[in-house]
């Protein structure tokens, strides 16, 4: 199982809480992104469950409870944590999918990277790998002046719903994201896995450069790009929701389940 976070003086929000769910031989990892929650996994994670899939959706060390806490973890952190609940469901289920938003969705993208025999298909919800944004060229010098700056969540288009993240993002976590970018970018050939790939039309997170970045990058022979119109950057929330939720049973039983019908496990 997953290593416990760093020590913390906070308390982890209730609604970070994160959703595990055995069931069958199909296993989901799915992960939420920087400075959010599994809240916001927990609707497509139950979904998923609904369809008598086994599901882990962690919290990630740092999350859930202080921006302060998260400026003690890293990005290898976040990683091993996934990792580790990666190596278990090997154990339990015949496949495994991996998924993420955001930041999550470049862990996936991470794992399928490292573990290319344990991972049989990718879903990303935009995913971020890159960012042209200007300010953090100035991260690597501004984390040891300043430890925070504002956040970026919630950025959902659907009234009244909420991830749960943090309202400060702090620095020294994300000028450790940048690195878990450049790594990932630079083995982005070795994703094989198929790859199903959610982009809003409207994300004020993560521009279009880490679509673009990913997509010309993998070695994948299926890739699905699915646009989504009605939905901002937490997308697993927003009004497309239940799109996303379909394609992802659609795209698993024609490359996954189908597809490998016996394959055991790892």
């Amino acid at each position: 199982m997953a290593s416990p976070s760093p020590a913390s003086s906070t308390d982890v929000r209730p609604e970070a809480a994160p959703l595990s769910h055995d069931g069958g031989p199909v296993g989901f990892l799915l992960s939420h992104g920087f400075t959010g929650s599994p809240a916001s996994m927990v609707p497509w994670g139950e979904h998923l469950a609904a369809q008598g899939h086994t599901v882990r959706a962690p919290r990630l060390p740092g999350h859930g409870t202080s921006w302060q806490d998260m400026n003690r973890t890293r990005w290898q952190d976040w990683y091993g944590a996934l990792e580790a609940e990666l190596l278990e469901l090997r154990e339990r289920c015949d496949h495994v999918v991996v998924g993420g938003l955001s930041m999550g969705g470049c862990l996936a993208l991470r794992l399928a990277e490292q573990h290319p025999d344990m991972v049989d298909a990718v879903v990303v919800v935009n995913p971020a790998v890159a960012s042209r944004r200007k300010d953090l060229k100035l991260v690597p010098v501004l984390q040891h002046v300043l430890p925070s700056m504002p956040g970026i969540g919630n950025d959902i288009k659907r009234p009244g719903t909420d991830e749960y993240g943090y309202t400060r993002t702090p620095l020294k976590a994300l000028a450790s994201m940048t690195k878990l970018w450049a790594e990932t970018r630079r083995d982005l050939h070795q994703v094989q896995a198929p790859l199903l790939f959610f982009r809003s039309t409207d994300d004020h997170v993560v521009d279009p450069w880490s679509r673009e970045l990913v997509l010309a990058g993998v070695s994948s022979t299926v890739v699905d790009d699915v646009t989504l119109h009605d939905s901002f950057h937490v997308a697993t929330l927003d009004h497309d929701a239940p799109l996303i939720f379909a394609r992802t049973d659609e795209f698993v039983a024609q490359h996954v389940t189908t597809a490998n019908p016996g394959a055991p496990g790892a």
